[in-house]
C-alpha cells in the first residue's frame, strides 16, 4: 500500500556536492594525482551552493586564490572605462596623441619599439588580434641575438633573480630587441599576455594613476570587492589569510606553489581574490553595474571571426555557461561566468596544475564540472 504525502526530495547541496566529488576523484584516479582539489561556488535565483572535493578542511567560498588571467576582464573594464569617459578612442592605435596630452598612447622609446607598432589598435590589443608575441608564454626563438634566445624571458631572469622588479616595458621590450610578431594586426588570433602588458602602459599614461591605483579606486572599491587585491612588487608574494594553498604536479613530484612574484604578470595576470568576490564582479560586470555601461559591455563581449567567437574585448562567451574568462597560474586553474538567461553565476577552481595534462584534460574536466554542477542545481 503506497502512503500518501509530500515526495522525498533530494538537498540540491548534497547533489552538488557529489557532483563535485565523482568529477575529482575520477580525474585523480585516470592521471595519478597525489593531491590538489576542485571548488565550485554557485549563485542562483534558488540560492547560494559551495562545494569542494580534495581542498584543505574548512576551505569556504572566502578563502583567498589566484585568479590569474581573470583579471583581464579588470584591464579591459579600465579600459572600457576610460573610453566612456572621451580619455581614450579603441580605434587609435599605439603612436596616436592621448586625447587633451600632447603624449602618444604609449612611449616613444627603444622598449616599445614593436613591430606593426603605428598599426596595432587599443581594440585588436584587448581581442587578442594585435599579433604581439607572448613573452610570457612562448620561447624566445632561438635564432634571436640575445642571451635568453631559446628560453622564455621570465624564466630566464628569474632562475638568477628571484626578487625581480618586471615591469610591462621591460616585457614588451624584448618584443622590441627581437622584433618579434605573430602577424600583422588584424589578421588573426593569439593569445597574449603581452598584449595587456601594453594595455597596463596604455592605462597609465592615459589616468595618470598606476595600474592598481587606477584598478582599486575605479572597479575593486565601488564594486564592493573588499577581498579582492592587486599585487606589483615582486617581494608581495604571498595570499591574504585565509587561503588555498597551490600545488605544482608535474615530473613525478607535488610541489606547493603558493607564493609567488607577480610583477611579471601586471594587468594580465596578478589580482587575488575570493569565489565570492569574483561571483559578484563577473555578475555585476555582465549586467553593465560594474562601470562599463551597457554600450562598453556589448563592446566586451561581441565576438571575432578570427576568435572563432570565443574572445570579445576582455570577455570570454563561454556558451551555455554565459560569459566571464578563465585563469591559469602556476598553481590554479580557474573559471568565472555569469549566464543571464538564467541568473546563475559560477566560480570554480583547482588548486593544483597537472603539468602535463593542464592544457587538455584538466581545462576539458573545468567546463565538465562547471555544467555538471549546475545540472546538480537544476539549471
Amino acid at each position: 500500500m503506497l502512503a500518501c504525502g509530500p515526495q522525498s526530495r533530494v538537498d540540491p547541496a548534497q547533489l552538488l556536492q557529489a557532483s563535485v566529488a565523482s568529477n575529482w576523484q575520477t580525474y585523480k584516479q585516470e592521471h595519478g594525482l597525489p593531491g590538489g582539489g576542485l571548488a565550485i561556488y554557485l549563485e542562483t535565483p534558488g540560492g547560494n551552493h559551495f562545494a569542494a572535493a580534495g581542498m584543505p578542511a574548512g576551505v569556504t567560498p572566502n578563502h583567498h586564490f589566484r585568479m590569474a588571467s581573470n583579471t583581464k576582464t579588470f584591464t579591459a573594464s579600465a579600459i572600457l572605462l576610460l573610453a566612456q569617459q572621451g580619455r581614450l578612442r579603441l580605434d587609435d592605435t599605439l603612436v596616436s596623441t592621448i586625447p587633451d596630452k600632447a603624449i602618444p598612447y604609449v612611449p616613444d622609446t627603444a622598449q616599445y619599439a614593436i613591430p606593426y607598432k603605428a598599426a596595432i589598435t587599443i581594440r585588436q590589443l584587448l581581442s587578442h588580434t594585435a599579433g604581439v608575441f607572448d613573452i610570457t608564454n612562448e620561447v624566445v626563438p632561438p635564432t634571436c641575438p640575445v642571451p635568453y634566445a631559446g628560453q622564455c624571458y621570465p624564466l630566464y631572469v628569474l632562475a638568477t633573480d628571484p626578487n625581480h622588479a618586471f615591469s610591462p616595458a621591460e616585457l614588451v621590450g624584448v618584443n622590441a630587441t627581437n622584433q618579434l610578431s605573430y602577424f600583422v594586426p588584424g589578421a588573426d588570433f593569439r593569445y597574449s599576455n603581452t598584449g595587456y602588458s601594453v594595455l597596463a602602459t596604455i592605462l597609465e599614461r592615459v589616468s595618470g594613476l598606476s595600474y592598481d591605483q587606477f584598478i582599486l579606486q575605479n572597479l575593486i572599491t565601488p564594486n564592493g570587492l573588499g577581498a579582492t587585491s592587486v599585487p606589483m612588487l615582486p617581494t608581495d608574494r604571498a595570499l591574504p589569510e585565509p587561503f588555498t594553498p597551490g600545488y605544482l604536479w608535474a615530473h613525478g613530484l607535488l610541489r606547493e606553489v603558493t607564493n609567488d612574484n607577480m610583477s611579471m604578470n601586471i594587468a594580465e595576470g596578478n589580482i587575488i581574490s575570493t569565489p565570492v568576490d569574483l561571483a559578484r564582479w563577473v555578475k555585476r560586470l555582465v549586467r553593465a553595474e560594474a562601470g562599463p555601461n551597457a554600450g562598453s559591455v556589448q563592446a566586451m563581449m561581441a565576438t571575432t571571426s578570427q576568435s572563432k567567437q570565443s574572445f570579445g574585448l576582455g570577455l570570454v562567451n563561454a556558451g551555455s555557461l554565459g560569459f566571464g574568462h578563465t585563469g591559469a597560474h602556476n598553481g590554479y586553474l580557474s573559471l568565472m561566468v555569469y549566464d543571464a538567461s538564467t541568473d546563475v553565476t559560477l566560480v570554480l577552481y583547482f588548486n593544483v596544475w597537472d603539468d602535463a595534462n593542464l592544457a587538455t584534460d584538466q581545462f576539458t574536466l573545468m567546463v565538465k564540472a562547471a555544467k555538471d554542477a549546475r545540472a546538480a542545481l537544476g539549471y
